[in-house]
């Protein structure tokens, strides 16, 4: 059995997810999200996140992190700025010393929904079907339960591929 962090960065809100995959088996842990404020200088609010997702590492010890992978926006700035909220999501679980993998966005909805432009709430029915356990579901920590479940579906292919290339 392994616990899978999965991870939707945001600079405002972070969505987590975490859940335990033994074989095609997946059961519910915890979800949630870490907000951090508008009003706060970037600094203070990438602190903010390093933070939350630090303490939710504490709290939930998963063996493995997913992160989606950066949707990128027409505006440059947003797109920096949801940069930095993904390095803080690749980069606190690497400093917990979990090996950290990425899924794109089109990849997670495909995995999930069978679709890969599926529409947010296409996602959170999904996720509640994948884990019923799973309450009160706020779209960021739907999200991020969507990678976890990616990661738990294609972990083992990635394995053995990493396993045949000799690494």
């Amino acid at each position: 059995m392994v616990r899978i962090l999965g991870v939707d960065p945001g600079l405002r809100h972070t969505g987590w997810g975490v859940i335990e995959a033994d074989g095609s088996r997946l059961a519910f842990v915890a979800s949630g999200a870490i907000h951090s404020p508008t009003g706060e200088n970037l600094a203070e609010r990438l602190r903010m996140l390093h933070e939350g997702l630090a303490a939710v590492i504490a709290a939930h010890c998963p063996d493995e992190a997913a992160v989606e992978e950066t949707f990128v926006n027409r505006d440059a700035q947003s797109t920096l700025k949801l940069g930095y909220a993904r390095g803080i999501a690749l980069v606190v679980p690497a400093l917990a010393g979990l090996e950290v993998t990425e899924y794109a966005a089109n990849l997670v909805k495909k995995t999930v929904v069978g679709a890969g432009h599926a529409e947010k709430a296409q996602i959170a029915m999904m996720v509640k079907v994948l884990l019923p356990k799973a309450e009160a579901l706020s779209a960021d920590a739907a999200d991020a339960l969507a990678v976890a479940i990616c990661h738990a579906q294609h972990r083992s292919a990635r394995k053995r591929e990493a396993a045949l290339a000799g690494k």
